[in-house]
């Protein structure tokens, strides 16, 4: 059996690696908090969004069915979901990935009335755009034709 606790000696590590170990901890506990509160802050925007679109909050809860509907209130084919398991492919996947959220978050904005700069703030700045779609003014005025 072999016995970890011989493997190394933790006795010579220095006072600078201890402190080091620490702060990584530091930013990996940080990094994992500010993910999980935008992650919340996510949920909650889309629930908004869903209710303004006359769907119910609850389905912005639920991972893939989440983006089936934002797809749905966006107008285009909910379908197009399936599109996100091109991620697979190298290089390829990323680039077909990237052209369906750029796509979606186009005719997200358009749903609401907003601009080809607001669906750019949608692709770079998902959250804060989404929080203000969600949170703000703008009005459901269904699918827009191109």
């Amino acid at each position: 059996m072999y016995n970890y606790s011989t493997d190394f000696d933790y006795s010579s590590l220095t006072k600078t690696d201890a402190a080091a170990v620490g702060v990584l901890a530091g930013f990996s506990i940080a990094y994992v908090i500010v993910a999980l509160v935008v992650a919340v802050i996510s949920i909650i925007a889309m629930w908004r969004i869903f209710t303004k679109a006359g769907e119910k909050g609850w389905k912005a809860i639920i991972p893939i069915y989440n983006m089936v509907i934002l797809f749905k209130i966006a107008g285009i084919s909910p379908w197009f979901v399936l599109g996100y398991l091109a991620a697979v492919i190298p290089v390829v996947g990323s680039f077909v990935v990237l052209g369906i959220t750029i796509y979606a978050m186009i005719n997200l904005a358009k749903a609401f009335g907003k601009s080809g700069g607001f669906a750019a703030g949608l692709i770079l700045l998902n959250t804060i755009f989404m929080c203000i779609l969600g949170f703000g003014s703008a009005e459901y005025q269904g699918k827009v034709e191109a």
